[in-house]
């Protein structure tokens, strides 16, 4: 049971220990992708969405940043974070569906990689929720991390694999 970082040595859950950890930039990329039914993606106009209830990107970019900074009241074990940088990104990839790429920095003494994921999630779910007037034919699809820098490892995602 010791093997996982969120479990004591009695088996229950956690929170990690950060408190003698280094101080570093810590940095965390995460992606999504999200498929469209054509319904929808012919609504598309100048890289966005308009729908009744607003542009569906822009609206979708701002819930994404929300969510990072919400993270912790969201995953009981992640630690409340003094975030540095958050961003999303959506835009429509080469085989016409919705890439969100969220990035998300600090300098701290834990990682920012659920930030991200959350962050990707929720934009993911934001266009659901915004285009599911049109059709519920939407698939969200693939949230992983992309790369993360600072702490004990780094990692980068073979984008080929």
């Amino acid at each position: 049971m010791s093997d996982f970082s969120h479990l004591d040595k009695e088996g229950n859950p956690t929170m990690v220990d950060v408190g003698a950890k280094a101080v570093t930039e810590r940095m965390a990329k995460a992606r999504t992708r999200v498929v469209l039914d054509n319904a929808i993606m012919d609504r598309l106009e100048s890289d966005e969405i308009h729908t009744k209830k607003g542009p569906v990107f822009q609206t979708a970019i701002l819930a994404g940043i929300m969510a990072v900074k919400r993270t912790a009241d969201l995953i009981p074990l992640c630690h409340p974070l003094n975030i540095t940088k958050s961003s999303v990104d959506i835009k429509v990839n080469a085989q016409r569906e919705i890439q969100i790429d969220c990035e998300v920095r600090l300098t701290g003494k834990t990682g920012v990689e659920m930030e991200a994921l959350t962050g990707c999630s929720v934009a993911a779910l934001t266009i659901y929720d915004m285009c599911k007037g049109f059709s519920h034919n939407i698939i969200i699809k693939e949230t992983r991390l992309i790369e993360k820098t600072g702490g004990k490892s780094d990692f980068k995602m073979d984008m080929d694999a």
